[in-house]
């Protein structure tokens, strides 16, 4: 218990980055993947063209190796992050065209009759797509979009490549400096509870959107 006491306040640092990674690429992601999924309804080929190329890269290469081209590649033509951002920006991307892939599919899952009662309701757009499409593409996307979370939230831990104090890097520190594992479980268990919370929300915010469709 001592030990735990210990090494705790470490491990807590490392959460919090681990949290604040979470977070803000939650925030930005999924806004960024919504909008890249209505850019691609207007069928502007050389813009489809373009945002097919990134989801295929985005999905077709590993996390971890965005994360190093993005910190360790780009300063070699003069673009730098610090390691943070850097690490934000790459999980964002990648994320996003996760996202827009889930939308499109829930876009394209609303009846055309939908769009043709918009029309005839005179509405505009934006709030054909802010009335009646986005609440339906929601419901739709829902499991997949918390899916999505969860990785994110294991995926977090891939920081530590780019040497971000993050939990992961926090524990091996600990078990490597005190020669024990026990700072490993401890960073597992905190995984746990984050999954476990995202579990909750997304059991709720499911419940939720099922009783307003009975």
């Amino acid at each position: 218990m001592e030990y735990l006491i210990e090494i705790f306040p470490s491990l807590l640092n490392g959460a919090l980055i681990t949290i604040e990674v979470f977070l803000l690429v939650l925030i930005l992601s999924i806004p960024l993947g919504i909008i890249v999924s209505f850019i691609m309804q207007f069928n502007i080929k050389i813009v489809n063209f373009i945002i097919s190329i990134y989801i295929w890269i985005m999905r077709g290469t590993p996390l971890l190796l965005q994360l190093i081209f993005i910190y360790y590649v780009l300063p070699n033509v003069g673009i730098r992050f610090e390691r943070l951002p850097a690490a934000i920006i790459a999980f964002t991307l990648n994320y996003a065209a996760y996202f827009a892939e889930i939308f499109r599919g829930g876009i394209n899952s609303v009846p055309m009759g939908q769009y043709e009662a918009a029309k005839v309701l005179k509405f505009t757009n934006l709030q054909t797509i802010r009335f009646i499409i986005l609440p339906q593409v929601i419901k739709i996307v829902l499991p997949s979009v918390f899916n999505e979370i969860m990785s994110l939230v294991k995926d977090t831990s891939l920081v530590y490549a780019l040497g971000i104090s993050d939990l992961i890097l926090a524990s091996r520190t600990a078990a490597n400096r005190d020669a024990s594992l026990t700072p490993m479980f401890v960073a597992g268990a905190i995984y746990l509870i984050l999954i476990g919370i995202v579990t909750l929300v997304s059991k709720h915010v499911e419940n939720k959107y099922n009783y307003d469709r009975s």
